[in-house]
């Protein structure tokens, strides 16, 4: 049997069936690049491990699993009309692109596009990390620090059905898009 690729699992619904719900903590602020920072489950276990790469001509950061293989790597194009990321495979495919949404009133918004159709929209308050990201059939996770008593650390919870691994790397990427709007300010 072939080893499933980063997203391959997705189907018309936007499902990957058999996949449980998870909730995941993630330390605010520690997007610098250079920097590298653990995501976390609910034990405290170690999760995901986010591997900033210093010194290197686009923004990067490698998204490796707790053994350390690379499950996804998050670009930030660097010529984009609109804030834009790219989430790529360990094979280097695309597999979403996350942009801001210009013209939103009252909360940013921004859109994620599968490579393998369909669309996520994300919407909030981003700089506060309250928002939700939903798909065409309902909640697909939603982002707070509402209920932690941790400084500077923010929950997913990621509803059933969707891998986790991609929706912390686009949360990732509505993390840094963000912090980069707001440094503009």
């Amino acid at each position: 049997m072939e080893a499933a690729v980063f997203g391959d699992e997705y189907d018309g619904a936007q499902l990957y069936p058999g996949a449980a719900p998870g909730r995941y903590l993630v330390r605010e602020r520690m997007f610098a690049i250079g920097d590298d920072f653990w995501v976390t489950d609910e034990a405290g276990e170690k999760v995901y491990l986010v591997d900033g790469k210093a010194l290197t001509l686009h923004d990067r950061l490698d998204l490796k699993d707790a053994a350390g293989t690379v499950l996804a790597t998050v670009k930030k194009k660097i010529v984009a009309i609109h804030h834009t990321m790219k989430v790529e495979d360990a094979t280097g495919a695309t597999v979403a692109t996350v942009r801001k949404k210009m013209f939103t009133p009252l909360h940013e918004a921004f859109g994620v596009e599968l490579a393998v159709g369909g669309e996520l929209a994300v919407r909030g308050n981003m700089f506060h990390h309250e928002y939700g990201i939903t798909g065409p059939h309902g909640p697909v996770a939603q982002v707070t620090r509402k209920w932690l008593r941790v400084r500077d650390t923010y929950a997913v919870d990621i509803a059933p059905g969707w891998d986790h691994a991609l929706i912390i790397a686009i949360a990732v990427c509505v993390d840094r898009l963000s912090d980069d709007e707001h440094d503009d300010d």
